[in-house]
């Protein structure tokens, strides 16, 4: 059986997320990123731990809206805990023993020429509808970009822009101070479906905490969302049967693997 998680917010947290979301005294935290020498993401001891355990009971199938290289910084999944799969890019991506999945890239591509607008178009409707969105733009290959916020986007702007742009196939999720437009062809749910497939598997259980993880929750017989999480902020998203930890922040994940443990 197959075990599906976000990563960021979910089971592992930067310290600006530790920052905003609160540290927990009693708890000792294990660094599980490195980025130009610093250790920049952790989760506790405790996670850690459960994880590993889960890891031998389960397949277990990260999946991050992170980029590739972005996921490879995280030690755990490098040297401790190599996994057989792994879904990047918030699906566009598919590693199998660290390397892309090429039937999966082409099917992706196909699909992306015949059922979505283009970037260019998206991003010249946002210019000329002057949309509220104060920040560094980031784009992400030739597949989606985000917003490094400099200032709130407030949850009528964020509804208000999701509206506007799905006629054009795409989504808006915000985490964190990072502001994604994506779309909606590139998505977890489908990604982990492949993986599902190719194993003869199911997803048991899965865990995430914004928009871009309810596509591949849907798949999930158990569903956990961290409290703190978009999905919890705004719960005319929410699908039904889903778990919301009791704790915020780095516990939050403590949490959902220790549920995970328990099933």
């Amino acid at each position: 059986m197959i075990i599906a998680s976000d990563l960021d917010r979910t089971l592992i947290y930067s310290n600006r997320a530790i920052d905003e979301l609160g540290r927990p005294e009693e708890s000792v935290l294990k660094p599980v990123e490195s980025r130009e020498g610093k250790w920049v993401s952790f989760m506790t001891n405790a996670s850690f731990a459960a994880l590993e355990a889960l890891c031998r009971q389960y397949l277990f199938v990260p999946i991050t809206t992170r980029t590739t290289e972005q996921y490879k910084r995280i030690t755990i999944f490098q040297q401790e805990l190599p996994l057989h799969y792994a879904i990047t890019t918030n699906g566009a991506t598919i590693l199998q023993d660290g390397e892309r999945m090429k039937e999966w890239t082409e099917h992706l591509s196909s699909k992306m020429r015949t059922e979505t607008a283009a970037m260019e178009e998206i991003i010249s409707f946002l210019q000329k509808e002057a949309f509220p969105v104060n920040g560094e733009r980031k784009q992400v290959e030739d597949l989606f970009f985000y917003f490094i916020l400099t200032s709130p986007i407030s949850m009528k702007d964020k509804k208000r822009l999701g509206a506007a742009l799905a006629p054009f196939g795409w989504n808006v999720s915000l985490q964190g101070r990072k502001l994604y437009l994506i779309p909606k062809v590139i998505n977890k749910g489908e990604a982990l479906e492949f993986v599902c497939s190719q194993k003869g598997a199911r997803a048991i259980a899965g865990s995430g905490d914004s928009i871009l993880d309810l596509d591949f929750l849907a798949h999930c017989r158990y569903r956990f969302v961290p409290k703190h999480g978009e999905l919890v902020q705004d719960p005319s998203n929410m699908i039904p049967e889903i778990f919301v930890t009791k704790n915020r922040g780095i516990l939050a994940g403590e949490e959902i693997l220790n549920q995970y443990l328990s099933l």
